[in-house]
């Protein structure tokens, strides 16, 4: 992931209590469980990153059928990421996003290069949060479009 906000590594003493993260960044719970994920076998990068809108790539090469075209269930689990990314920063500390629906229509294929899709909020509630994501090839040319809800909820503790 780069141009997003990260929370501070090492600049903070180590016996300080964690400092929550600020709104719009990325809680470090939520990067230190990004290695084994599927964004991570996906090859999904995050470069920026707010509730409002949250950008990514993906490379095509890996994520094809066997035609050698993107596979249409990649080009959902990018929006599903993106989607989600901002609906988490919207829900701020203590909560968490859970996707409940996810729709795609795709309209041309991607063959090579990488896919850059665009989440932009179209509702931010208390209790939801809906966005539309455009992927679009390596021409600017959009090859599907999205639409996520994800429900807002208190983080729960394991027990």
């Amino acid at each position: 992931m780069s141009d997003i906000a990260m929370p501070p590594t090492s600049a903070e003493p180590t016996d300080a209590p964690p400092r929550p993260p600020a709104r719009g960044e990325v809680p470090r719970s939520v990067v230190d469980a990004l290695p084994g994920t599927l964004m991570e076998r996906m090859g999904i990068d995050v470069v920026e990153a707010s509730a409002q809108r949250v950008v990514g790539t993906m490379p095509v090469r890996g994520n094809t059928q066997p035609y050698g075209l993107l596979h249409g269930g990649a080009s959902v689990v990018l929006a599903e990421t993106l989607g989600s990314f901002g609906a988490m920063l919207h829900a701020g500390e203590g909560r968490i996003a859970v996707g409940v629906e996810v729709s795609a229509s795709h309209h041309r294929a991607a063959k090579d290069g990488l896919v850059t899709g665009t989440a932009t909020a179209v509702h931010l509630g208390s209790t939801t949060a809906v966005y539309e994501v455009v992927v679009e090839d390596s021409r600017s040319v959009r090859i599907c479009t999205a639409r996520l809800t994800c429900m807002l909820m208190a983080e729960r503790t394991a027990g």
